[in-house]
């Protein structure tokens, strides 16, 4: 086609500028509804904060709204209409989010971090796309959703009743020789059983280190970890430690 004043004035016309406000307004919601998610990420400090699910929300709308509209596609003058298939657009998009997801997953010992913060992510391109194709009330509501699910249920979680796990290292003195059944009993005493699967032996340089999660019998029911961080640092043949919440 000839690269002509008029040719490039069919850009501008009522048309074109309607569909172009319309994926505008498209763009802006699902950028604000993405802010609305990513807030209570930012506000606790995470690695993905508003920014990032800001992005992710409107890149999903962006990806979604522009397949709607093939017969506008280069101001109306492709050479051959395009076949527009939103599902593949989709598809690529959480394909996409996946692997975003995979990267603010961290995994250290017994403990994994950022499952929850993959999930919005994935919540939140969900919500542009239900903004790319139109599903405006939907969209609000899945953001309203995740938001009081990411703010409000770890608070409903801690007055539910619970059995709060934790990941133990123990390393021992040179030449001592621990003993399972005295682990499990001291541990038994103390309101923990030694969670089936977890348990691991190494042995560094003479020192024997076992690692293995220790799930509380109730809330209530468990000394806490100062406590037995305490009660550790007097324990015969206990020459380091390191107790932590194994959680995700």
């Amino acid at each position: 086609m000839e690269l002509t004043l008029q040719s490039m004035a069919t850009y501008w016309t009522g048309p074109e500028v309607a569909i172009n406000l319309l994926v505008f307004m498209n763009l802006l919601g699902a950028l604000l509804l993405g802010l609305v998610v990513g807030y209570e990420r930012s506000y606790h400090g995470r690695a993905a904060g508003m920014r990032t699910y800001g992005l992710v929300c409107m890149a999903s709308a962006a990806l979604v709204v522009v397949p709607g509209f093939p017969g506008y596609w280069y101001g109306g003058h492709a050479l051959a209409l395009p076949s527009s298939d939103p599902t593949r657009v989709v598809q690529g998009i959480v394909t996409g989010i996946g692997f975003l997801g995979a990267g603010v997953i961290m995994k250290d010992g017994f403990n994994i971090s950022g499952l929850t913060t993959a999930a919005s992510l994935w919540a939140s391109s969900a919500i542009g796309v239900l903004v790319g194709v139109g599903f405006y009330a939907a969209a609000i509501l899945l953001t309203v959703l995740s938001a009081t699910c990411m703010m409000w249920v770890s608070k409903i979680e801690g007055w539910l009743p619970s059995r709060p796990a934790v990941a133990v290292v123990l390393s021992f003195r040179q030449g001592y020789e621990p003993r399972e059944e005295v682990l499990k009993r001291v541990a038994m005493e103390r309101g923990y059983e030694i969670a089936t699967g977890s348990f691991s032996i190494a042995y560094d340089n003479g020192h024997p280190e076992w690692r293995f999660v220790a799930v509380s019998l109730g809330k209530g029911k468990s000394a806490t970890l100062a406590m037995l961080g305490d009660e550790l640092s007097r324990f015969e043949g206990v020459e380091k430690y390191h107790l932590s919440h194994a959680r995700n």
